[in-house]
């Protein structure tokens, strides 16, 4: 049997009538926007089952049975999910094609057991006495429990009962482990992956569950958990909420994108459904042509505090890359969206959407709040902050309006902006003379690597180092690409997001400590050569910009660079003569 497409089983899906499918089978009654009728798979004269429309879903309150069309077929008549499509598909007139390999998904024993698993956990958050911690966790942040139970929630116990109900379901360790259910101890047995945390499923394009999030909701560390990437989990493919928050973007033809599980729900619950967030991660590219294939315009709906702004700017760029329309709506200090539609309900949450602004409009509101635009080192700065958003707008006429108005804003020739915004895609050079690197003086005290690891030791020693280090260094002038993803973690307070490579240099950073070395001594120095290295760039910029620049204009951008230049020197003593030996007599 021919494996089917994933843009087809969408298809069909949408194509369906999913109240007249399962009417065939329960006798349905209109009730508001969805219809009720007895259960089909628990029995009784209650009309406690629901259909659910407009999320493509059905729900019974009683047995908890759940799912969309394909899984009624599946529990109803008991089909496999290949034989469920077509017979979908058969009842709407979808065709099929014949393509793909042949024969059973070798992947289908995974998706059994991460289904079995979801079922099993779902099961304990219910009606266990273990949960009760969950069932507590989840009153306290106004979920009730009820919306808990719809939305597939479950809870993983701190015991071993997990290993032993998948053991009696005849799953074997085998398979657990390539599902990432469970973890191999050094001395080779097996144990539950999840443990003491409240589990979010998280499902496939095609509506299948294929891994989970965890938080903790006891003591613990790290404070989330997710599935490892697996054969069917790949979390910067996935997003959580997708397969049902897709048919809302269509319809309200723009997605919000938040930070975390809580995030979603809570406007979820409230009644805005076209909301979405990664999976513990900065937004990837494909995550991003996700989005684009449900909705045209963006709504990112991050933090407002200095990590949630990186973190939006980021996704920004992201996102623009694939020409989709990019806004920021701006939360209350201290706020996320699961406090501020606590507190103010869905129209509290409408309002700070409809104030939204375009993304580069955000970057530009910042800049001019702290004073950038006001001194010729401070528009460079800010150029080379909005740069980024210019050169990531993939589609010519919002590109062209970015340049436009950063021209305007900070006062640059718009050709001239137009050439620098070329040079560099992605902050990487190519070559041009307006981006080729000033040689760097090799100092005997500090190499540049050895700076950002000492910025990093400090930032590991905790407050008040951590703050210090955080107010005087962006995560981009991190150059060591380790560094940098322990950096911007610990920056987050967020270290699962470390890969294996960076974690370990975390690992071997945490090992090695000050070793009695003085910290203020250790911050001024590295401090200096990040500083140092800013201003390197800056003159590399203006070398670039000069012999572009109106003549009636040279005069002033040769004032800045030996200003640039004067500075650099007192940062660093020793770089006029270590600049002269690696490019003769014209530093200055």
């Amino acid at each position: 049997m021919s494996l089917i497409p994933d843009d087809v089983i969408e298809q069909i899906r949408d194509a369906a009538d999913i109240v007249g499918i399962i009417g065939e089978h329960v006798e349905l009654k209109r009730t508001g926007s969805d219809y009720r009728g007895p259960c089909p798979f628990h029995g009784g004269a209650h009309r406690n089952f629901a259909v659910i429309p407009k999320k493509g879903m059905f729900y019974c309150f009683v047995c908890h049975e759940a799912g969309d069309v394909f899984t009624f077929f599946m529990k109803k008549l008991g089909m496999d999910y290949p034989t469920a499509v077509r017979e979908v598909a058969r009842r709407v007139g979808v065709t099929i094609p014949e393509r793909g390999p042949t024969g059973p998904d070798p992947r289908e024993p995974l998706f059994t057991a991460v289904a079995t698993a979801a079922d099993w956990f779902a099961r304990q958050l219910r009606d266990t006495a273990a949960a009760e911690v969950a069932r507590q966790y989840l009153t306290a942040r106004h979920v009730e429990l009820e919306q808990a139970y719809q939305l597939g929630l479950g809870y993983a116990p701190k015991d071993r009962s997990f290993l032993d109900a998948m053991k009696g379901l005849g799953l074997r360790d085998e398979v657990l482990l390539e599902a990432g259910l469970v973890v191999k101890r050094d001395d080779g047995t097996v144990g539950s992956r999840f443990r003491g945390r409240l589990l979010f499923p998280i499902h496939d394009v095609r509506a299948r569950v294929v891994g989970f999030g965890g938080r903790i909701v006891d003591e613990g560390e790290p404070k989330y958990l997710n599935s490892p990437d697996t054969p069917i989990f790949h979390k910067g493919k996935l997003l959580y909420n997708l397969h049902v928050a897709k048919h809302a973007m269509r319809k309200a033809e723009r997605a919000i994108l938040v930070e975390g599980y809580f995030d979603v729900l809570r406007p979820v619950l409230a009644g805005i459904e076209e909301v979405v967030a990664p999976l513990g991660t900065g937004l990837t590219p494909e995550q991003a042509q996700l989005i684009k294939r449900h909705a045209p315009h963006v709504i990112l709906l991050y933090d407002s505090d200095d990590a949630g702004l990186r973190a939006t700017f980021r996704a920004g760029d992201e996102l623009l890359r694939e020409r989709l329309r990019v806004s920021v709506a701006t939360l209350p200090p201290g706020e996320d969206p699961d406090t501020l539609v606590s507190a103010r309900g869905a129209t509290g949450l409408e309002a700070v959407l409809k104030d939204a602004v375009d993304v580069l409009e955000r970057k530009i509101q910042i800049l001019e709040r702290k004073g950038f635009f006001g001194s010729l080192p401070g528009r460079r700065r800010a150029l080379d902050r909005l740069l980024p958003t210019i050169r990531a707008a993939s589609d010519p006429i919002t590109r062209e309006l970015y340049i436009s108005r950063v021209s305007e804003v900070a006062g640059i020739r718009k050709d001239v902006l137009e050439r620098e915004a070329g040079t560099r895609e992605g902050g990487r050079g190519t070559g041009s003379p307006s981006t080729q690197p000033v040689p760097r003086p090799s100092s005997p005290v500090l190499l540049p690597s050895s700076a950002e690891k000492s910025l990093l030791l400090l930032v590991l020693e905790g407050e008040p180092w951590k703050a210090r280090v955080l107010e005087a260094v962006d995560p981009e002038e991190i150059e060591f690409p380790p560094y940098r993803a322990v950096f911007e973690a610990l920056a987050e307070d967020a270290p699962e997001r470390l890969d294996e490579t960076a974690a370990r240099a975390c690992e071997l950073l945490k090992a090695e400590g000050l070793a009695g070395r003085a910290p203020d001594e250790l911050f001024e120095r590295a401090v200096n050569w990040i500083e140092a290295r800013r201003l390197e760039r800056e003159i590399a910029k203006l070398d670039g910009l000069i012999p572009l620049a109106a003549p009636e204009e040279q005069p002033e951008l040769l004032a800045e660079k030996r200003r640039v230049f004067d500075a650099l020197r007192v940062k660093y003593p020793r770089y006029k003569i270590a600049a002269r030996r690696g490019r003769g007599a014209s530093g200055t």
